[in-house]
């Protein structure tokens, strides 16, 4: 057995590249099984640990400040996460559009990371919704500095210090704020950004394997939304292996059926966005 990542028939082939784990039988490769969990060219497992901890480091020092940022003005910020195409700004446009049925008085605003183009800002523009668009060029994820500098240019900001006096008065006067990251479902998992919680939505298109594939995020993330579900009569879709793949990774996720397409399960969502999790 490997002391490494406890594969019952693994070996490590190259005592050169102790990190990577080969299966004896099959000759699959695990770049993961090192104690970095990452396997970077020409970087030792001890300096990629080292280059990580600092870097996170100060991303999470400034995700603290968002978060006391947040907390002091009465915003509640999530992060939304997902792999591309889920239907995280179809959503949100959807969430939106209820919001302002159902609570308009409810100051909400949308920051959005993406590689490149201002499409999916614009879109939620289109709702009259305020968004900032936030290009990582090169960069798969957002970051708390990104975040910060972003919700400083934001009508939301500006609400949330017009109304700092009155914040204890009017707790339950909440504001949404919502971060839709990158589509990616592996590097956004470890960046805090501030955020209440981290919710990841699936699309049931995707398969229900991916809770098991990208356990890093949905062991991140507090809720998992299952999109598109109008879409499930002509898919092979497993929807409670997905669920029990899920809690696999983490037990206590909670779980939400939505479709943004006909508003199935819009209720719950937004009850559940309105009422912000235990931290």
């Amino acid at each position: 057995m490997c002391v490494v990542c406890g594969c019952a028939n693994a070996t490590v082939t190259h005592p050169e590249q102790a990190h990577v784990a080969v299966d004896a039988a099959t000759g699959d490769l695990h770049y993961g099984a090192g104690a970095a969990r990452v396997s970077v060219p020409g970087m030792s497992q001890a300096r990629a640990i080292k280059l990580e901890a600092d870097v996170l480091g100060e991303n999470k020092r400034i995700a603290e400040a968002n978060r006391a940022h947040f907390a002091a003005h009465g915003v509640t910020a999530y992060n939304l996460v997902s792999s591309p195409g889920s239907g995280k700004t179809t959503l949100l446009c959807a969430t939106i559009d209820y919001l302002k049925r159902h609570a308009p008085d409810l100051p909400l605003a949308v920051i959005e990371g993406d590689q490149q183009t201002s499409n999916d800002a614009d879109r939620i523009r289109a709702t009259g919704a305020s968004a900032i668009q936030v290009n990582t060029g090169k960069g798969c994820h957002l970051d708390a500095p990104m975040v910060a500098e972003a919700f400083s240019r934001l009508h939301l900001h500006a609400h949330s210090h017009a109304h700092d006096e009155h914040a204890h008065d009017h707790q339950h006067a909440q504001s949404l704020l919502f971060i839709e990251n990158v589509g990616n479902l592996v590097c956004p998992a470890m960046w805090d950004l501030g955020e209440a919680a981290k919710i990841a939505i699936l699309s049931v298109t995707e398969g229900e394997d991916k809770p098991l594939k990208y356990p890093d995020m949905f062991a991140a993330a507090k809720l998992m939304v299952l999109n598109k579900t109008d879409l499930l009569p002509h898919l092979d879709f497993d929807m409670p292996k997905c669920i029990e793949y899920a809690r696999r990774v983490n037990p206590g996720i909670e779980v939400l059926l939505v479709s943004a397409k006909t508003g199935a399960g819009l209720d719950a969502w937004v009850e559940w966005l309105m009422h912000p999790p235990v931290a």
